[in-house]
């Protein structure tokens, strides 16, 4: 097949073998580029992406077939060909549903759950609005076929004969496309353009017309149409451009709220969540790990001019997943890399921006590619490590720690049954009491997720294997009480830090947040003979060793006011140190423990060794308020805190606690300084 014009060159070739060559290499050439060129042209491309592959077939056969340039066209065309352009998988928006998975797939989460609830039901809602679509034409037959066809279609159809009946019909209620003649009397199709450009801007416009010429097809696009279509209509191509129109209509598209972000420690279940919002909604599931990422080539790909050049990872991820709608997790987005060698962040603003996602451009395929189907779920560990640019996209949904009480439950509901099989087991074959499984949570692992309570299930259930083909476990089922779990695991690699009930002197119980959940400190202070030096060891950050700074120097403010010296540090020297000093400690939330220790150490007065202290304090004594306050409160039920105080503006946190992470507690919030000390001091 000649699909278009061949050089006509005349070889002269002093050896007819050399001739035969040539003749051969150009007819390799040929069946290649004929056979990709009828490829391209039964693709369904797009109009735009098919003149760009009609250009590219042609630079194909004018190539060589052993040059360079033969083989980087011909792999960028299969590319273009193995793009889903048109393929989308329909969303499955039922509710029921999707809380049904969500609830079969996690405990707890309840607030995650009914985020995204929240966010499927607006999906859900958006779903159901029919598009509004305006017909203008002088010929009753044409507009009738064209009604009685999109609102077979599913569209709300309107139908008017002329420029002035559509302006009054769009007053009325403004409609998404207008579908309009070119010649009509009253009002014509370029006068109707004009007054929709000036007054409704955002309403696609289509314009037909039976005396189609280059001229008034150029006359028309210049002064504002989408599209132009002569008559007699090909209906194919007027439905085409009609849900073209609609990808980018923004009101059409449904809502585009920010891209959900899920924060939380590792281990929390941000992934899972993430593979059951796919699983409701019926779409593909992706996963692209960001951490470490500091060259934005990995993402939006390499121009083809370099060797080994290729597409990023975000096409490349749609190419495997088959259609242009998956569900991609950017995972770890916290831990990108930014330095003199390149920052992505610019590539993710552009990809997460529904405003300019629709045309996103790939360096190898140079081509925009449409990214608005995609629906884009990031996770983080820490939020305050992504920028702010970034942060300002997205909405935050917080993963917490998992309370021991819900640990126990997925414990014995998800993991041993999976772990069990997994290790040939029968579902109730191995059977560890609750103690035991309390034990294993407790003194077996340190974290505020569930991988190592799943990697210490497993090690269990391998135990038991070899105890099972050793003969030492003949019994059905296999009881695990908790006196018997260390001699089956081994002393326990962690110990819960618990307070003491005897009160001390220049010593405070601080609660802290970490990566791994909540964790509870000792403050401890002392003051010896010196020359006003404040020494803080325990590898303490710079914020922390402030929060230490303000407290003394408040103290020593204030100092008649809690009976103690006004020169007290004129001679002294006050060393604070905190323990486990291997640990790299930050954050503010430790000013009103450091403050309460250094006064317990100045008064002499005892401190409540069972009452722990959280919160950021001013120079001038306000107690102002802090995060991870869930994580707090289950650190200090753990280490069996009695009391613990908190900042007054923390009562809202307090408010969406769950009564379990309560239990047993005296909560105080305090918002002067002064009232926590009096509180902490016998």
């Amino acid at each position: 097949m000649k699909w278009f014009g061949r050089k006509n060159v005349e070889r002269t070739r002093p050896e007819e073998n050399e001739a035969d060559s040539a003749e051969g290499v150009d007819n390799i050439t040929e069946s290649v580029a004929d056979e990709i060129y009828n490829r391209v042209e039964s693709a369904d491309l797009p109009a735009h992406i098919l003149d760009a592959a009609r250009d590219e077939c042609e630079r194909l056969l004018k190539s060589d077939s052993a040059s360079p340039d033969f083989a980087i066209s011909h792999a960028y065309l299969e590319f273009i060909l193995s793009l889903p352009w048109n393929e989308t998988t329909k969303d499955d928006l039922d509710i029921q549903r999707a809380a049904n998975i969500l609830d079969a797939r996690h405990y707890g989460l309840n607030n995650v759950k009914e985020r995204i609830l929240e966010f499927l039901a607006v999906k859900n809602l958006r779903s159901r609005i029919s598009p509004n679509l305006i017909i203008v034409d002088d010929e009753i037959i044409a507009r009738e076929n064209l009604s009685i066809i999109f609102e077979h279609e599913g569209f709300t159809v309107r139908s008017v004969g002329n420029g002035l009946e559509a302006v009054s019909a769009m007053e009325k209620e403004v409609a998404d496309i207008v579908i309009t003649d070119l010649k009509m009397d009253g009002m014509d199709g370029l006068e109707l353009l004009e007054v929709l450009r000036n007054r409704w801007p955002d309403t696609g416009v289509i314009m037909l017309t039976g005396y189609a010429t280059v001229k008034t097809a150029v006359d028309a696009m210049k002064r504002g149409a989408d599209q132009y279509l002569g008559k007699p209509v090909n209906l194919n191509r007027l439905r085409e451009y009609v849900q073209d129109l609609l990808a980018r209509n923004q009101r059409i598209q449904g809502l585009h709220g920010p891209v959900l972000c899920f924060s939380g420690p590792p281990g929390t279940g941000k992934t899972s969540i993430g593979k059951a919002i796919a699983e409701s909604l019926g779409r593909k599931f992706i996963t692209i790990s960001l951490a470490g990422l500091r060259d934005e080539s990995e993402l939006r790909g390499h121009r083809r001019t370099y060797v080994g050049a290729m597409a990023g990872r975000i096409l490349q991820s749609i190419r495997k997943s088959g259609v242009r709608n998956p569900v991609i997790m950017l995972d770890e987005i916290d831990k990108i890399v930014q330095s003199f060698q390149g920052d992505a962040t610019s590539v993710l603003l552009e990809m997460l921006d529904p405003q300019q996602n629709s045309g996103f451009v790939d360096n190898y395929l140079g081509l925009p590619f449409d990214l608005s189907g995609v629906l884009f779920i990031a996770t983080a560990n820490v939020v305050e490590r992504i920028p702010a640019p970034l942060r300002d996209r997205m909405e935050m949904i917080e993963f917490s720690s998992y309370t021991p009480g819900e640990k126990l439950q997925i414990a014995q509901n998800y993991m041993l049954p999976e772990q069990l099989l997994k290790h040939g087991f029968a579902a109730d074959e191995v059977s560890p009491s609750a103690d035991a499984l309390r034990m294993l949570i407790a003194d077996y692992t340190h974290e505020a997720g569930l991988r190592g309570l799943d990697k210490q299930i497993a090690s269990l259930c391998r135990k038991m294997a070899r105890r099972r083909l050793d003969g030492r476990a003949e019994e059905r089922p296999i009881k695990i009480s908790a006196q018997e779990l260390p001699g089956i695991m081994g002393p326990p690699p962690h110990f819960s830090t618990t307070v003491s009930s005897v009160l001390k002197s220049g010593v405070a119980t601080g609660l802290v947040w970490s990566e791994n959940g909540g964790e509870v400190i000792f403050v401890e202070t002392v003051r010896m003979h010196g020359s006003k030096n404040l020494l803080l060891t325990g590898s303490l950050g710079e914020v922390l060793r402030e929060s230490a700074q303000t407290a003394l120097s408040f103290l020593r403010a204030n100092a008649g006011k809690f009976g103690i010296s006004e020169n007290f540090f004129e001679t002294s020297d006050i060393h604070v140190h905190i323990p486990s000093g291997a640990v790299t400690k930050e954050g503010p939330s430790a000013g009103v423990t450091i403050a309460v220790a250094i006064l317990s150490q100045l008064t002499g007065r005892c401190v409540y060794q069972d009452m722990a202290f959280s919160g950021e304090i001013s120079l001038h004594g306000d107690v102002l308020p802090v995060g991870g306050v869930r994580e707090k409160i289950m650190a200090a039920v753990r280490s069996g805190v009695k009391t613990v105080v908190l900042p007054e503006k923390c009562a809202s946190a307090l408010d969406q606690l769950d009564s379990e992470v309560l239990e047993g507690l005296e909560i105080r919030l305090v918002s002067r300084l002064e009232d926590a000390l009096e509180a902490a001091l016998t």
